[in-house]
């Protein structure tokens, strides 16, 4: 049985990883055919970084990532600190709510918030000030999907740490703020870069709400990547995908690692209050 699952697991990992190891092998591929290898070079990569217009989505992409990576780590680890102070039965309702956007479909979300956007700015419009699809909705959709993610990591921390501490702090003088920051945070620190990774890796590789929340001239890479594969595949587009494949792997590893580095120390923990 264990040579059967092994083989098992073998070919669902070839089944889900071939596509992309053959999509990074022909981004090394020295003519333009995607069936036939004929040399090794790093020309496509060199045009890659040449070309404006990725260049112009790349800047997009990141400025996209990091302040709304930002934006929705703070408001979602404010979020989970209100949802942890809430009675059972209202955490568990105001939990349902959280989780909707991550089981929802993401285009009827890219959707709702592409009209949301829409009727606001045609009333805006009746004042005179015209305005339109861009990175400011952009950014506000990329925080809006985000923070459920970040409260979902945010919260275990707070579960774990002991809450008689932070009274504690209370009880010795300090004020409810300084002591959120000198007690509070640092526990929970963990919990709240891990969301901070998640978001940025997620808001990186979104498609469908950027797509329908994204301007003309605020395009991101992903959905740079689709309006190109459907003229003609460029080898720069497997160049592009190649590195965007290695970026969000190397952030999935790190926020894999922070994981389990945190639950080695809780069971170290643990074990010496045992």
């Amino acid at each position: 049985m264990k040579v059967l699952s092994r083989i098992y697991t073998a070919l669902i990992f070839i089944f889900l990883y071939a596509p992309i190891l053959i999509l990074i092998v022909f981004s090394f591929n020295d003519t333009k055919s995607r069936n036939v290898w004929s040399g090794f070079t790093l020309e496509w990569y060199q045009k890659l970084f040449q070309d404006s217009q990725i260049m112009d989505a790349l800047k997009n992409t990141l400025i996209v990532a990091v302040v709304s990576a930002l934006a929705a780590t703070l408001i979602g680890t404010m979020a989970a600190v209100g949802i942890q102070a809430l009675g059972k039965r209202a955490r568990g309702i105001v939990m349902t709510f959280t989780n909707i956007p991550m089981v929802n479909p993401e285009i009827v979300t890219g959707v709702s918030l592409m009209l949301l956007f829409v009727l606001g700015f045609t009333l805006i419009g009746k004042t005179g000030v015209q305005m339109g699809l861009g990175l400011p909705t952009l950014i506000l959709a990329h925080i809006t999907f985000n923070i459920p993610y970040v409260i979902l990591s945010v919260l275990p921390k707070l579960r774990q740490m002991n809450q008689h501490t932070y009274e504690a702090a209370l009880d010795l003088g300090c004020h409810p703020l300084p002591a959120f920051f000198k007690v509070v945070l640092p526990e929970i620190m963990p919990g709240v870069m891990t969301g901070l990774l998640m978001a940025f890796t997620l808001s990186i590789d979104d498609f469908v709400i950027s797509y329908f929340c994204s301007g003309p001239t605020s395009q991101t890479l992903p959905v740079l990547i689709y309006s190109m594969t459907r003229r003609q595949v460029n080898p720069k587009i497997n160049a592009l995908s190649a590195l965007l494949f290695v970026t969000v792997l190397a952030l999935l590893l790190i926020v894999n690692i922070r994981q389990l580095k945190d639950q080695d120390k809780a069971a170290k923990r643990q074990k010496k209050r045992a």
